[in-house]
């Protein structure tokens, strides 16, 4: 009977694990191609000023680069980007860098609520945009309908791991999952 339970659980958290991760974005092996956006908030130290429209993607050229594509920010997303933060500031010397691409229907409004994400969350090292094809983020990219959170680690412009969630996927085990993998990939 012991041995039925331990099947079930384990039988239930795959089920679990499989209904929040979904497949999109670039994947691994792929190739991050440019798209145009304007910078919000965060990571003023890029050179780049809020309110600027640009390629983020070609402004990071060839750098180990965390980027996220999320349709919401809610405190375990603030979680993620801090303990990325931390990261980035460890990985200086190889450059380790991160934006967050705001994806959804108004643009104005996700504009507008990535700039108080960051100010209240304090974020410094991540810069928050607004991609120009706002509503899913750019066409070749695919991100997924379902997707509440994608995140797709590159460097030299080359897919290296490719995490995406649904709403509520994105849990502790899947941010240090994220993390470690930046820190490789930073290495």
């Amino acid at each position: 009977m012991r041995m039925f339970s331990i099947v079930a659980a384990v039988v239930m958290l795959s089920v679990v694990v499989a209904r929040a991760e979904v497949t999109s974005g670039p994947q691994v092996g792929e190739r991050v191609g440019a798209f145009t956006v304007t910078k919000v908030a965060g990571n003023a130290d890029d050179g780049v000023d809020a309110g600027k429209t640009l390629c983020y993607r070609c402004k990071m050229g060839n750098r180990p680069v965390v980027m996220v594509f999320a349709r919401s920010a809610d405190e375990t997303l603030a979680k993620f980007l801090k303990k990325l933060e931390e990261e980035i500031a460890e990985h200086q010397e190889t450059k380790l860098t991160a934006f967050v691409n705001m994806i959804g229907t108004d643009e104005e409004s996700l504009k507008k609520d990535a700039a108080a994400f960051v100010a209240s969350h304090g974020l410094t090292k991540v810069a928050f945009v607004v991609p120009t094809q706002s509503k899913d983020g750019p066409e070749d990219f695919k991100i997924a309908p379902d997707a509440d959170l994608t995140v797709v680690c590159y460097r030299e412009g080359e897919v290296k791991a490719n995490h995406a969630f649904a709403a509520g996927g994105l849990n502790d085990a899947s941010i240090d999952a994220i993390v470690a993998t930046s820190c490789k990939m930073a290495e």
